[in-house]
């Protein structure tokens, strides 16, 4: 999973996640109010909205939020029209960088994405440029601690439901699915007693960049800055962070 896994793992020791809990949610709002304005508010027969507030629930984000988003979207006409871009580049060391966003104004974002990624190491590429490195999959990771079924258990009961990857990485399982294999996979492991940290549709990079020192800290201070803006709502990226480094850098101020 490298830099997907990684740079949710270094959010979670240095505590960014609650700190960007609020800001988290509103992204999570925005994403669920889009898709049910493309394609209606019934979850049923909406893709996009099922694996939204997948999503979101993954994060914990409360009901209320998800279904205030979903009338929103459905109620009457009016309120900001968003669009999704999506923008490739590199950070430090040549890693591979994509970011998807939803704006109200392309021409703003276009450029907070070129000025971030030139201030913090990074150069903002043409489209396809680093889109080839990656591949659509299904992610589910599972909290060790949140089962009391063992490695083996947990493994046979994701084969069975159809998950084409399982990893044990730190404290968490991780299980990677085909896309069209994601609902069924989730669905089938929640009725086996499991919950998730993470379960969404993302881009898995097929290869990876390995970073240290003053490289690694620099490609987490673009991830960081690129996730606090307001119109960012995923990053991808494929560089790799050794065990003893992630630990230095969660450490960092």
């Amino acid at each position: 999973m490298a830099g997907h896994s990684k740079w949710k793992n270094i959010q979670h020791r240095k505590g960014r996640q609650d700190a960007l809990r609020g800001k988290l949610f509103a992204k999570l709002a925005r994403e669920i109010f889009v898709a049910a304005r493309e394609g209606g508010g019934n979850p049923d027969n909406n893709q996009k909205l099922r694996l939204a507030i997948a999503k979101a629930k993954s994060q914990n984000m409360p009901n209320e939020n998800i279904e205030r988003a979903i009338k929103k979207a459905t109620g009457e006409s009016g309120g900001k029209a968003y669009e999704r871009v999506t923008y490739e580049g590199y950070g430090p060391g040549g890693v591979a960088v994509m970011v998807e966003a939803l704006t109200d104004n392309r021409n703003r974002t276009a450029a907070d994405m070129r000025y971030i990624f030139s201030k913090k190491g990074g150069s903002l590429g043409e489209a396809g440029c680093v889109a080839w490195m990656f591949e659509r999959k299904g992610h589910l990771t599972i909290d060790r601690n949140s089962t009391d079924k063992d490695e083996d258990e947990v493994l046979m009961l994701a084969l069975e439901a159809g998950s084409e990857d399982f990893q044990v990485s730190g404290d968490s399982y991780e299980i990677t699915t085909a896309p069209e294999d994601f609902e069924a996979v989730k669905n089938a492991l929640e009725k086996n007693g499991f919950s998730f940290t993470t379960a969404e549709v993302t881009m898995i990079p097929q290869n990876t960049v390995s970073l240290t020192g003053e490289e690694a800290s620099k490609m987490i201070a673009l991830l960081e800055a690129l996730e606090d803006h307001d119109d960012v709502q995923n990053i991808y990226s494929n560089f790799d962070i050794d065990e003893d480094e992630m630990e230095k850098l969660s450490q960092e101020a």
